[in-house]
């Protein structure tokens, strides 16, 4: 895989079908009205089992399938022709939808009690023996009554720490501009320029700079976007709702209102921090969990998911190297990993309160097909 699908494989929400929609797999009915939203099988060749789904959705259900089977796109997939049936794996992969769909309608009350990644666990083919590990483990049935949980800290403690370690919420307010630059580091080590815009109260735009062009990933306060040269992809609503977690430039404040509720659960040590998880939740959407230091109250991880047809895709950020800069807390290292993989970022100068753009902010024009 080259470098420049490596980048948006890595860096994107787009994966398949960025290139699909660039290799000219996309079936556009200029009739439609652009406010009617379509379904996958009016606004792409060739979709059968999922063709009732809403068309921004089946991006992250071939999300899910790649990160569930550990391939790329061509596993199933003829490249620059994402609509034909050639390959045997995508037939295939049709008929493990299709029987995927009846066990939970029949044996899970509609709910997705078994999704592709219950099977095969990152391997294209499912192990169906047991695996004999180094270490055994014992039993449930041997291991004893389980220990109650402690009396834990309250949730809202434990954000009113949060917040008040990042410098609490009048400081948060005068931070209304930070422009960020650094580095990038993935593919096995290499190093790329970055450059990261925020604007309160949620707009933000980080631009990586590798030899073949600048990769994008914006939000500016309402839609969000990935773009590299000749490929653009228009966040759907829960990416961009990701994204704006990211841009929102006080997090730890706002956070409260972004949640209808939160609970208190304990956790393993990250990375030697004994931390607090709390579970934010909104009916009806996935949970975000955050991993408070339980010392200074800072936050070590965030992991956050895009549900789709088949199943959540999952986020983690992890996040070190605090620093004071101008009166707030911020993180100089933040670690973004998902099943397909992961890179770090690494600031080496921070500004705040100066001039940025609001041209940044503009989306771009959508490709021509």
């Amino acid at each position: 895989m080259t470098l420049h699908k490596r980048c948006l494989f890595v860096f994107g929400s787009a994966l398949c079908a960025v290139v699909a929609c660039t290799a000219g797999a996309l079936a556009q009915d200029s009739s439609t009205h652009a406010h009617t939203p379509k379904t996958a099988g009016e606004q792409f060749k060739n979709v059968r089992v999922l063709k009732d789904v809403p068309a921004d959705q089946l991006i992250p259900a071939m999300q899910f399938i790649t990160a569930s089977l550990g391939v790329e796109c061509e596993y199933c997939h003829v490249e620059r022709a994402f609509d034909k049936d050639d390959k045997k794996p995508k037939v295939t992969a049709r008929k493990m939808m299709e029987m995927m769909f009846n066990i939970n309608k029949e044996d899970f009350e509609g709910h997705r009690g078994v999704t592709c990644y219950s099977c095969h666990r990152g391997a294209a083919k499912p192990v169906g023996t047991p695996i004999i590990t180094a270490e055994p483990k014992m039993p449930e049935m041997m291991s004893g009554e389980a220990t109650p949980p402690a009396n834990l800290p309250k949730p809202e403690e434990l954000l009113d720490k949060y917040l008040s370690s990042v410098g609490g919420a009048d400081a948060l307010k005068k931070v209304a501009t930070r422009v960020e630059k650094g580095a990038i580091t993935a593919f096995g080590g290499k190093k790329f320029p970055i450059e990261i815009y925020s604007k309160a109260p949620d707009m933000r735009v980080s631009v990586t700079h590798f030899q073949q062009g600048e990769s994008i990933t914006a939000y500016n306060g309402k839609l969000g976007w990935l773009q590299m040269p000749g490929r653009v992809h228009m966040m759907n609503a829960q990416e961009s709702s990701e994204a704006r977690i990211d841009a929102d430039m006080a997090f730890a404040a706002d956070v409260r209102t972004m949640y209808q509720k939160f609970e208190t659960k304990e956790s393993d040590p990250i990375d030697g921090h004994e931390v607090w998880l709390i579970l934010a939740r909104n009916e009806g959407q996935p949970p975000l969990k955050l991993y408070l230091d339980r010392q200074s109250g800072l936050l070590v991880r965030m992991e956050r998911y895009v549900d789709s047809p088949l199943g959540y895709n999952p986020t983690q950020i992890d996040y070190a190297d605090y620093r004071d800069a101008g009166g707030v807390k911020i993180p100089y290292q933040w670690t973004l990993a998902r099943p397909n993989g992961r890179f770090t970022i690494q600031v080496s100068d921070v500004q705040q309160n100066v001039p940025v753009d609001d041209a940044k902010f503009t989306p771009p024009p959508p490709p021509a097909h």
